[in-house]
């Protein structure tokens, strides 16, 4: 006769769906808040879009290309000073242990465009959130003397995304679960929902479900038999570039269009390898594009604005991925995070739009949870994390293309192997 394990019943009173940077932010924001709270993963911690982005918390004036301010702009102009109190230690989470790639960033462009830019940038408009950069104080592959162009920097800055998933993971004290993707969200009674996972014989009752899963939203809702709100994704196909050059860059390229040309940001592979990971309109027109096709353009795209650098010993690759947005009328970009209750439930959801306003869906999120006046009832309970599986993390898209001819791990044990004695 089978036998079959119990079910274990976990009471708690937040949990939240998804492991990226929205759920990752809200579980940190809410635990100092005082609630007790799992943080629920099928995959691995920001996989997905949170370890595809770019690392950039920009104030919004890569939205300005068109010579005005824009509602998108505006709506996350105070968000480099948000991060940066909270990677001092003075913000609502703390962020002291992720690293920061840079304290800015560039915007540059050609000579078509330069005097558009020019005029705007030096309104009372952008005053204070934009530098010219004089040809002493350019970064090393914009000094050659073909470059023709207008430089600015940005008053933003870059982190480190692996950095910041586990900052954000270990601040949580092993609350970040592995679960099945086979779990249900079943009706208990009116408008009160549990979590029900019979491969893992687990059943968990929440004051409150937080539906953070990005691109998983949407079968969630689909699930529950949810019309609104809905989701929409924006697909994208970005280029990474392994190169030689002894230079990091972070920066927009402006173009005639209203988002960048091109974007570029440095990371490195374990080994430390230099990578160019390559976004803006090339990823945007490359979604549908094959792999072949988009690194033949984004060869081309490289060698028109900076012919001088040379890549005939890079290797390339692509990564797609898919920024899961709040459907908006004419499935226009969104200009800030999204946060609502479904239907008078114990479930809300939120989108964070882009990996900047995740504070901003938080505190959104945490608006709607003081407007129910949920209190915290289960102050760290530990028992709720006997037998449960830590997620584990996932890998940049950097890593999964390149992987290592040897192991990290054995490469490392290799270096500090001792000599034996006898020898």
């Amino acid at each position: 006769m089978t036998q079959f394990a119990p079910t274990k019943i976990i009471k708690t009173d937040m949990a939240i769906l998804g492991g990226g940077i929205a759920g990752l932010w809200l579980a940190n924001l809410l635990k100092n808040k005082g609630y007790d709270l799992l943080l629920l993963e099928t995959h691995a911690l920001g996989g997905g879009q949170t370890l595809a982005s770019q690392g950039m918390i920009h104030g919004g004036m890569k939205y300005t290309l068109s010579g005005a301010l824009s509602g998108a702009s505006e709506s996350i102009a105070d968000m480099p000073s948000y991060w940066r109190r909270c990677l001092c230690g003075d913000g609502d989470v703390s962020l002291h242990n992720t690293r920061i790639l840079s304290d800015h960033f560039f915007l540059w462009s050609g000579e078509s465009v330069s005097s558009k830019l020019t005029t705007f940038f030096a309104s009372k408009l952008t005053r204070g959130r934009v530098t010219p950069v004089d040809s002493d104080h350019r970064p090393a592959f914009l000094r050659h003397q073909d470059f023709t162009g207008s430089l600015y920097r940005l008053d933003d800055l870059v982190i480190d995304v692996p950095s910041l998933v586990a900052n954000l993971a270990h601040n949580l004290d092993g609350r970040c679960i592995s679960i099945d993707a086979d779990y249900q969200l079943n009706e208990t009674e009116a408008g009160r929902y549990c979590l029900r996972s019979h491969s893992q014989s687990q059943e968990i009752h929440a004051q409150q479900f937080i539906l953070c899963a990005g691109g998983a939203n949407q079968g969630l809702l689909d699930q529950l038999g949810v019309d609104k709100p809905e989701q929409q994704l924006r697909p994208l196909q970005q280029v990474m570039v392994k190169h030689q050059h002894p230079f990091d860059f972070f920066g927009h390229c402006v173009g005639t269009d209203s988002t960048p040309r091109l974007t570029i940001s440095s990371h490195r592979l374990p080994a430390g390898e230099r990578i160019w990971y390559l976004g803006g309109s090339l990823a945007e027109k490359g979604a549908p594009m094959s792999e072949e096709d988009l690194i033949t353009l984004a060869k081309s795209e490289l060698n028109e604005l900076i012919p001088w650098v040379n890549f005939d010993k890079a290797t390339w690759a692509t990564f797609h991925v898919s920024r899961a947005e709040a459907k908006q009328p004419g499935l226009i970009r969104p200009d800030n995070a999204f946060a609502e209750t479904i239907n008078n439930t114990n479930i809300c959801i939120g989108w964070p739009t882009k990996l900047t306003l995740a504070p901003n869906m938080a505190n959104q999120l945490l608006s709607l949870l003081e407007e129910k006046d949920i209190q915290p009832l289960f102050a760290n309970n530990k028992e709720n994390l006997q037998g449960l599986i830590a997620a584990p993390f996932a890998k940049t898209p950097w890593e999964i293309a390149f992987p290592p001819a040897v192991p990290i791990e054995e490469t490392l044990a290799k270096r500090f192997i001792e000599e034996d004695e006898d020898d």
